[in-house]
């Protein structure tokens, strides 16, 4: 049968079928080029932020590189520290990551100094040079302190407890004498003379303005000073003339070195200028 004669007995069976010729049907043209561009375009950008990620990433590669080649610190000036040996002060300021890097440590210590550390009041990092920084160290100002219950308390002038410590501080004396029932961390020593930390005070400035530093500072029951420099006691008495005693003192101390006895300066005064050792 011919495809002319099954055409006609289709559509005698149903008179709306239609046949489609394959060379009828024209290709949608415009949309399948539209697709085309889309795709181009998308390519296209994938192309561009990759290439604008890759140049920032090597932008912050090469950074990296040049920051840690051209500020590590070779050189470190500490200055006001007593308690703290420079190396321990220098791992507290430039322990961590990077702590070696002068860029790093001008942004991590930009306005603010470190706080809350033993015996210390503030440190301030300053950057001098890509390769120089100082560290300022200002400590807790010690008039002495007292043993209690196996620890060191340190005390400032107005006789607050700044600090406790299993260690003792060099250059600051031991106070003995005197009595107190417990002890508050920022609180006053329990004393029945609160005015004995001015005393205490005016002692350690007068000893460290001529370069002497005592071992203990001993107040007796009616608060008699006692110095002592090793085996060497020193009685001062109450505190009158106590400046113009200790001001004596720096030029009696150093024959009294090594030598066990008390040197009694209780009479000193400027009328009688008076004083006696009297050895063990």
């Amino acid at each position: 049968m011919s495809n002319k004669k099954a055409v006609k007995k289709v559509k005698k069976r149903n008179p709306n079928l239609r046949l489609v010729k394959n060379d009828d049907i024209k290709p949608e043209s415009g949309k399948s080029g539209q697709k085309e561009k889309v795709r181009f375009d998308k390519t296209k950008r994938r192309m561009i932020l990759s290439a604008v990620l890759l140049s920032i990433l090597t932008f912050l590669i090469a950074a990296y590189i040049y920051i840690i080649n051209n500020y590590t610190v070779t050189t470190v000036h500490v200055e006001g520290n007593i308690h703290y040996t420079n190396e321990e002060i220098m791992e507290m300021v430039m322990g961590g990551i990077y702590g070696d890097n002068s860029l790093i440590l001008s942004l991590r210590y930009r306005d603010k100094g470190i706080e809350n550390i033993p015996f210390i009041e503030m440190m301030d990092v300053n950057i001098e040079a890509k390769d120089t920084i100082r560290i300022t160290v200002y400590e807790k100002a010690l008039a002495g302190y007292v043993a209690y219950l196996g620890r060191y308390v340190y005390f400032d002038k107005d006789g607050i407890v700044v600090e406790t410590s299993m260690e003792k501080t060099e250059g600051v004396p031991q106070v003995t004498g005197l009595k107190f029932d417990y002890v508050v961390l920022h609180e006053t020593l329990p004393v029945e003379k609160p005015e004995v930390f001015a005393e205490i005070l005016n002692i350690t400035q007068q000893l460290d303005k001529y370069s002497m530093s005592a071992d203990k500072i001993y107040f007796d029951s009616d608060y008699q000073i006692t110095l002592l420099f090793g085996d060497a006691r020193v009685a001062l008495g109450n505190d009158i003339y106590i400046e113009e005693k200790i001001m004596k003192l720096q030029y009696i101390l150093p024959d009294l070195m090594g030598k066990s006895g008390v040197l009694d300066m209780r009479e000193y005064s400027e009328d009688t200028r008076s004083y006696s050792f009297e050895q063990d």
